[in-house]
């Protein structure tokens, strides 16, 4: 029979009337009297309920002096005694931190899961609230189109799909799984970027020195002459050009031909822009809607989504760098970002109070902050992930008409009445102005070629600049006069590997410059 806290024979045996355990009646008057229950049971406990166990009694040494060995000997029991409650305790404690322990973990490991759980139902919802948002304009679409086919080329759109038909649309916000990826496009594009080499297919500085005019296509109509806008898809070759007349054309350079004509704006297109595979084409409008055109088998375009999230003038269109998502710029002192598959508009921006609207917009190459130009002369970097401002450049004179990033990743090449400014994108600060015509004469539109070597700007003509570094001299390699008789030079693009440049004027005309020996002919 052995004490249940020592685990010896007890001298004095006792007996708990309540669990039966037997304990030293010295070690559990002290228990009990430190905690009120009982040490195996836990049960409440008072020496009421311990009774005395006969037994032969057991012959103790004399109490002696701590001087004496008996006196030590009697002194270490009680410090063993001591130890033992302690160490019990402990023990006690110890196997109930284990077992909290042990509910915590299993409570977080099941709330991990409801979570992710909770996610992934929250995310088929926004999905499926997208498709079915989506299905009542597309049903209303397709019945017009049956009566009279206003979403098909070349014909004007109903009354129906004008601004204001449509209601508030959701704003589910940008989610974590579209953060992560535009987080991995940023990181394989910056991994790419630092490994970039010049392509040796480049047309030289030599080669651009001798470029002339090769063709002039009249791609709009002549009685409201103007090309607002141009783009091009250097897989397919193909530009495409957004004219006051109120309709985009599509344009395949190596033919020579009109693809199609996108008609259905009320107003003047002011952006067109291709995805990477020029399978979708967007165009933006003083009508405040963009509309997504996809391309089908035989060549022609229709509309596949009408948005009409903005409430004034849509100035600018940017592509984003995974061809998954898109961004819009307007007056109404907004910007969108959407998703190309459903056309949902994921966040709207609103910029600060006292601004007058946006009239510019371009994503940086690597995808993870977005440049807006203001008609008040700034321009605004954003933050895509979190919709933060991260920073202004102010110093222009008049409302920003273009913006460009570099293909290098940290030159910013801005636009507006008073010419060209060059911004670091490392110490944020301007490196260098243009200021190529006089001050009644703004800067249209300025372009680096994908390669990043050069530089195009438009204004009362078109000049091209060999991209040099901060402290270097950059050098306008080539001017091109208005061919148009306009004045007024409002956009130009670079083709595949600079090989031509593209340009639009006031004019109804589209105008292609390159070597001559490469279309073998001079004007057309």
């Amino acid at each position: 029979m052995n004490c249940s806290i020592s685990g010896e024979v007890p001298e004095e045996p006792v007996v708990s009337t309540k669990s039966g355990h037997v304990f030293e009646k010295r070690l559990i008057e002290r228990y009990v009297s430190d905690y009120g229950k009982c040490p195996v049971t836990g049960e409440q406990l008072t020496m009421d309920d311990i009774l005395p166990v006969k037994m032969g009694k057991i012959v103790k040494p004399r109490p002696l002096q701590a001087a004496s060995i008996p006196g030590l000997l009697g002194i270490f029991q009680n410090e063993w005694d001591s130890l033992m409650l302690s160490n019990f305790a402990l023990e006690q404690q110890l196997h109930t931190a284990r077992q909290e322990l042990s509910h915590a973990l299993y409570q977080h490991d099941a709330a991990c899961r409801v979570i992710a759980r909770l996610k992934k139902e929250r995310d088929e919802a926004r999905s499926l609230l997208a498709q079915a948002e989506r299905q009542i304009p597309m049903t209303a679409s397709s019945d017009i189109a049956v009566n009279a086919p206003a979403l098909s080329n070349g014909r004007k759109a109903s009354l129906d799909e004008e601004p204001g038909y449509a209601g508030k649309k959701m704003r589910p916000g940008i989610s974590s799984s579209i953060i992560a990826e535009i987080t991995d496009c940023n990181l394989a594009l910056s991994q790419q970027r630092k490994k970039r080499q010049i392509p040796s297919t480049l047309a030289a500085v030599e080669d651009v020195e001798r470029y002339t005019q090769l063709s002039s296509y009249p791609l709009h109509k002549t009685g409201k002459p103007g090309i607002t806008s141009l783009d091009i898809c250097h897989s397919k070759d193909i530009i495409a050009t957004g004219g006051i007349d109120t309709s985009a054309v599509l344009f395949d350079r190596s033919s020579g031909q009109i693809m199609s004509t996108l008609s259905g704006h009320s107003k003047k297109v002011t952006s067109v822009n291709f995805d990477a595979q020029g399978d979708l084409v967007l165009t933006g409008s003083a009508d405040k809607t963009v509309r997504v055109w996809q391309g089908s088998e035989d060549g022609s375009y229709n509309c596949r989504h009408i948005l009409k999230d903005h409430t004034a003038e849509v100035q600018a269109i940017t592509v984003h760098a995974t061809n998954n998502y898109f961004a819009t710029a307007s007056l109404d002192n907004t910007w969108c970002f959407y998703e190309f598959s459903t056309g949902l508009c994921l966040t709207q921006v609103e910029g600060a109070s006292g601004s007058e609207g946006y009239t510019s917009a371009a994503f940086h190459p690597d995808g993870l902050i977005l440049g807006t130009g203001t008609s008040n002369a700034d321009v605004k970097i954003w933050d895509v992930k979190t919709q933060a401002n991260v920073t202004t450049f102010s110093g222009h004179t008049g409302a920003i008409t273009a913006i460009s990033f570099s293909e290098n990743g940290y030159f910013l090449a801005t636009a507006a009445q008073d010419g060209v400014k060059l911004w670091d994108l490392r110490k944020l600060k301007n490196f260098r102005t243009f200021s190529a015509y006089d001050k009644d004469t703004g800067t249209n539109s300025v372009e680096f070629d994908h390669s990043g070597c050069y530089l195009g700007l438009a204004g009362s003509d078109t000049r091209v600049y060999q991209v040099a570094s901060v402290k270097s001299e950059w050098n306008c390699i080539k001017t091109f006069p208005d061919l148009s008789g306009t004045g007024k030079v409002t956009c130009v693009k670079f083709g595949p590997d600079s090989k031509y440049i593209a340009v639009g004027s006031m004019d109804h005309n589209l105008r292609i410059f390159g070597l001559p020996s490469e279309d073998g002919a001079m004007e057309s």
